[in-house]
């Protein structure tokens, strides 16, 4: 077989796909480089590569598994059969069960070829099982027909795993015993926790879930709109089951603790597909774990919609819609510049323009964009992706991030040669962008003939609108965004209460703020003089640039945020 590391699931389909001789192993390599580029399924870039039909893939497995592919449109289980599995483990293992006979429960798997899962339903369900063929569409309208969205609580599966006959080990790095470990991860309590904090995750619609273990405690907190909340803390002995689960489910090595991992996990929650970045450090008392939630219900890429003001708008499309240049988006780690881009993106994604992107990782599937996953790890960082990019013929390029000179310098290239690029920076405002470039070593003549512009964001937190109260704003208030009483006149502020709704935080949801700095004629000049960030700033204030904290001053004045919030990240 080619030299390439597979996943599992995908190492059976091309055995399986190979020995059919449906395909040759560089057309399998080259579905393969597409699933993981677009993030797609396996399965689906064979179809739509025409490589063979979803009703001939499922055949061919099910000849290989000795067993059937069934219609599930034609099948009625029994309320007594359904019941045979709960919510959460069909869910997480995405089965349902079609027939019972002889002791033997008959289940149909969206992954079939899954040798682990196969293995694990035995001992979670406590019943011999065998697996059926179905089409994942099926098995999926099948879900949730059958076990409709309603996971345990938390407490009532700590208070299970308390009656379990779980093996309590602590999370030293020196535990060694892996098949132990893999039983505790398969442990039916451990698997219906782990999908319960998942879930309530997702539709907390929190972005990260944090394992972390400590000395005497096993902390687990959700970040939800940038702040982070704990939830009620599990036994500290769950601390190594729950983390080798979550390895499991990403398949990284579960007997791997002494080095970082990274790893992905997919599901359907509620209906929809949601992407975990799964990332493992190994620290002084075990393994900290942390979970990227990537939710593309809850993500709007439209310019309109992310909470640019109507001018800014207005400048940036006109921005995008330039022939070449460069514009690059500032801010903080999870400011929402990646959200930005891609709203750009699909602003000015058409048939009649080629756009690509090079990206750590891809975050999003874009129709029509050619999006490519940068691995330093193997050399392809964003230098060599945009020096390959050229060569492609594109009209725009999206980079991920600016790291370095090289890359900088190819960026400049690129713009040079007529090409639109877009990327990200880590500076505090709109100005800083300018002369962070001049640090790296990019010429300030360069600068000034290819950079057309600089938006600068933090993300804010929206006032919840179930608890939303009117107040009179203090001189306190006024004084803290530094504005006068004159500028406020007879408007009111807000604040959240706190209600159910928002978990009591008073806030739901984010709204961005941004700056956008054009570079103008005098501003050019300023560049070619090596002039401080301050100097470039003041100039774009005159040229009609509103401040990030201008911009969350209007938010509070529309009652969309709070002084707080301005005032933290302003």
């Amino acid at each position: 077989m080619v030299n390439v590391e597979i996943d599992a699931s995908s190492s059976a389909l091309w055995h399986l796909i190979l020995d059919a001789g449906k395909a040759t192993e560089d057309q399998l390599l080259e579905v393969y480089e597409e699933h993981e580029r677009t993030g797609k399924a396996f399965t689906t870039v064979l179809y739509n590569y025409d490589i063979i039909t979803e009703q001939e893939l499922l055949q061919l497995i099910a000849d290989n598994l000795a067993t059937e592919v069934v219609d599930l449109k034609q099948t009625s289980p029994s309320r007594e059969l359904v019941e045979k599995i709960s919510p959460a483990i069909a869910r997480m293992y995405q089965i349902v069960p079609v027939k019972e006979d002889d002791g033997v429960l008959y289940v149909a798997a969206e992954d079939p070829m899954n040798y682990r899962m196969i293995d694990e339903l035995n001992y979670v369900i406590g019943q011999d099982c065998r697996i059926l063929v179905a089409p994942p569409t099926d098995i999926e309208d099948a879900l949730d027909f059958f076990y409709p969205q309603d996971v345990d609580s938390v407490h009532d599966v700590l208070a299970e795993i308390e009656n379990s006959d779980l093996i309590e080990v602590s999370g030293d790095e020196d535990y060694e015993n892996t098949d132990e470990l893999e039983e505790m991860a398969a442990n039916a309590p451990i698997v219906r926790f782990v999908d319960v904090v998942l879930y309530q995750a997702v539709k907390e619609q929190a972005s990260d879930i944090h394992f972390e273990p400590f000395a005497d405690e096993f902390k687990i907190r959700y970040r939800i709109d940038g702040a982070l909340y704990e939830m009620a803390p599990p036994p500290k002995h769950l601390a190594l089951p729950v983390i080798s689960r979550i390895k499991v489910m990403s398949n990284l090595n579960i007997a791997e603790r002494r080095k970082p991992q990274d790893g992905r996990i997919e599901l359907r929650i509620a209906g929809r597909p949601v992407d975990l970045r799964v990332s493992t450090l190994p620290t002084q008392y075990g393994e900290s774990v942390v979970l990227r939630v990537l939710d593309r219900s809850v993500v709007e890429l439209n310019l309109d919609h992310i909470g640019i003001d109507a001018n800014n708008v207005k400048t940036l499309r006109r921005l995008i819609h330039q022939p070449n240049g460069i514009l690059i988006v500032t801010g903080p780690t999870g400011s929402g510049k990646t959200t930005t881009l891609y709203s750009c993106l699909k602003e000015i994604n058409s048939v009649g323009e080629k756009l690509l992107t090079a990206e750590d990782p891809v975050e999003y599937d874009l129709e029509g964009i050619m999006q490519l996953a940068v691995r330093e790890a193997v050399g392809m960082d964003f230098a060599r992706a945009l020096r390959a990019f050229l060569r492609q013929d594109p009209d725009r390029i999206m980079v991920g991030e600016i790291r370095d000179l090289e890359t900088a310098a190819m960026a400049v290239q690129a713009s040079l040669t007529g090409h639109l690029v877009l990327s990200t920076l880590h500076t505090n405002d709109a100005a800083g962008g300018i002369t962070r470039l001049i640090d790296m070593g990019v010429e300030p003549f360069l600068i000034s003939s290819t950079v057309i512009g600089v938006v600068a964001q933090r993300l804010i937190r929206r006032i919840c609108q179930s608890c939303k109260t009117e107040y009179t704003p203090t001189d306190k208030d006024v004084e803290a965004l530094g504005i006068e009483r004159e500028q406020v006149g007879d408007r009111s502020f807000y604040y959240g209460k706190g209600c159910a709704n928002c978990n009591n935080t008073g806030y739901k949801g984010r709204v961005g703020i941004f700056e956008l700095l054009q570079v103008s004629p005098d501003i050019q000049d300023m560049i070619n003089q090596r002039l401080p960030t301050g100097i470039i700033r003041k100039q774009a204030v005159q040229d009609g640039m509103v401040l990030l904290r201008e911009s969350g001053i209007r938010k509070v004045l529309d009652g969309m945020s709070t002084v707080e919030e301005v005032v933290r990240y302003t």
